[in-house]
Formats: C-alpha cells, sequence, structure tokens
C-alpha cells in the first residue's frame, strides 16, 4: 500500500535540537501566511465594542434623563433627538496562545495540505496579530511575559525562532483569572491527562479556547492491508497484518476522546472547536473569535460536526504506511 502519511521531521525526531531547528525554519513563512490569513478575516474582528474610558468614539445613542454622559450638541442639533458620545472602552485584555511543540504535531498525511505543527503555529500567530492590531496584551506560556505591541505577532515569531527546547506541555499556574487562552494542539494525550494538565486554569477562572487541530487520516484510517505504524513520541512501531480491521474500533476510540473532551470544556463555559489541516485556517479564527465575544464565553463550536460518543483515555496512533 502507498505510503498514506509522515512525520515532517529530521530523521532524529526526538532530537530536541532537530525540532527546534524545524520550527526555527517554519515560523518566518509561518508569519506571513498568519497574516495573510488575518487579512481575510479582519473585516469582520470587532475590538471590544464597549461603552468606557478610551479615547476612540464608539456610538452615538439617545440621551436618557439623569444620564451622566455628556450631551453631543452638533449631532444632537441635526433633528428633534438629544444624544449623547459614547468612547469605546480601551482597558486592555490579556490572552495567552500557545501551539502545541510535541512531535506527534509534525505528521502530515498525502491529503493534508500542511503538517499539524504549520497549522497550529499558524493559528497562534494570526491570533497574536489580531489581538495587537486590537491593543490587547499577549503572551506565550514559558516563552513571553504579557506585553502590548502592535508588532506582537512578529515578536512572539522571533521568540520561537531563537527557543531551544520547548517543553511539550507548560506551566499554566501564573494564569490569573479574567485572562484567556488559546490553545492549539492535537490533544491526542489521554483525556484524563489533558483534564489534570489544564485543571488549573479552571480553579484560577481563567477562559480558555481549545483548538483540535487534526490530520484527516487521523480521523478517517484511511489504511488497509498491511501497515506499519509509528508513534512519533515514543518511536515505537507497530505492524498490522490487516489494517481495515482496526478502522472501526479506532474510529469509535478517537471520537469518543473529542467528544468526552468537547463536553468538559462546555461544562465549564470554554470553548471547543475543530480544526482540520485539509481545510482553512481562518475558518478556526471566526469560530474562535465568535467564542471570545460571547458574553457567556462557550459558544457550542464543534468545527465539523464530528460527534464523539464516549469516555476514553489512550493516544490515537499515527501511520506511516
Amino acid at each position: 500500500m502507498a505510503r498514506i502519511g509522515e512525520v515532517q521531521a529530521p530523521a532524529a525526531t526526538r532530537d530536541a535540537l532537530a525540532r527546534g531547528r524545524l520550527r526555527a525554519s517554519l515560523v518566518p513563512d509561518l508569519l506571513v501566511e498568519a497574516r495573510r490569513i488575518v487579512n481575510t478575516v479582519i473585516a469582520g474582528w470587532h475590538g471590544r465594542r464597549k461603552r468606557g474610558i478610551g479615547e476612540n468614539f464608539w456610538q452615538f445613542r439617545p440621551y436618557v434623563e439623569g444620564d451622566a454622559s455628556r450631551i453631543d450638541w452638533r449631532r444632537s442639533a441635526r433633528d428633534d433627538h438629544t444624544y449623547v458620545r459614547d468612547r469605546e472602552w480601551e482597558a486592555a485584555h490579556t490572552v495567552w496562545l500557545w501551539a502545541d511543540p510535541s512531535p506527534s504535531m509534525l505528521y502530515k498525511s498525502t491529503g493534508a495540505g500542511v503538517s499539524k505543527q504549520s497549522r497550529a503555529l499558524v493559528l497562534a500567530l494570526a491570533m497574536a496579530e489580531l489581538l495587537s492590531r486590537s491593543g490587547e496584551r499577549i503572551a506565550w506560556p514559558g516563552l513571553t511575559d504579557p506585553f502590548t505591541a502592535r508588532n506582537g505577532a512578529e515578536r512572539i515569531a522571533a521568540q520561537l525562532m531563537h527557543a531551544g527546547e520547548l517543553p511539550a506541555k507548560p506551566d499554566l499556574s501564573d494564569i490569573r483569572r479574567f485572562c484567556d487562552i488559546v490553545i492549539a494542539s492535537d490533544f491526542l494525550d489521554p483525556v484524563e491527562e489533558t483534564m489534570a494538565w489544564l485543571d488549573v486554569l479552571a480553579r484560577h477562572g481563567v477562559r480558555a479556547h481549545l483548538i483540535e487541530v487534526a490530520d484527516p487520516a487521523e480521523e478517517t484510517f484511511p489504511y488497509a492491508g498491511r501497515t506499519e505504524f509509528t508513534d512519533p513520541e515514543t518511536g515505537d512501531k507497530l505492524t498490522a497484518g490487516r489494517a481495515e480491521m482496526l478502522g472501526d474500533e479506532y474510529r469509535l476510540l478517537y471520537t469518543a476522546r473529542r467528544h468526552e473532551l468537547a463536553a468538559w470544556c462546555k461544562r465549564l463555559g470554554w470553548s471547543f472547536t475543530v480544526n482540520h489541516t485539509d481545510r482553512l485556517a481562518s475558518d478556526a479564527l471566526v469560530r474562535l473569535h465568535m467564542a471570545m465575544t460571547a458574553d457567556g464565553g462557550y459558544a457550542g463550536l464543534t468545527g465539523s460536526g464530528h460527534a464523539g460518543l464516549a469516555a476514553v483515555g489512550g493516544r490515537a496512533g499515527k501511520a506511516v504506511a
């Protein structure tokens, strides 16, 4: 059977230095791609859109008796109504961004346009660009402290290029209440491990937005015949004489893991969406924007409607066939 997918990395995939060099070589082009994607969605991206202290005009609204806001007499002179001028609230909000650097993210099947690592980095950098343009504070756990800058995406890209080995799961305990965090990963670790890692965010009152980056081959399991599977995390190999016999059970476990994680996020008021590497990255940004601007926090985002079934543990396999 023809090869369906492979890990997009140097031969020594467990070598942190090799993975770091690969990431550094990808970042400049991915920053360009992120900005291109931002330009396609920026028309629908709004800032805080709340009345408050600030310098920028937001809206005129009818005057109500007892309103402490200053009347705008020039606008009021145009008709028989009295209006006040509202400014837009400009208190900066902190949003943390993180893209999974683990070896499993380097996987790319022949049906995908990019590797999962490339897509996750593009999404993180695109969010950095959008948030920076809106004047928000952004940060990357384990890499930067929160900062405000119009070139925020470029600054984070530079940090990623020069960073050495990045932790598989950064310490999230310093992220505090009223912050948001965007996490792009394949979330293929056992669900219990993922929940235990993210539990500190729930306890601190942080609102999280999870983007599951999925390769189409991981979801559909298109393998048949004699197939050798390799775990990018450990290098362990499994040879299946008739891979198609594993398909039904694999898909059951794969979708159940997703369902379990999505349901947990919903209970916490977090958002969860799926972005496939054979589809547009801008789809995830639009859903993420809806979730981050929704008053209720969780916007019920589930990607393309792939429903799960039950709780599951374990890491779904990647195939090199």
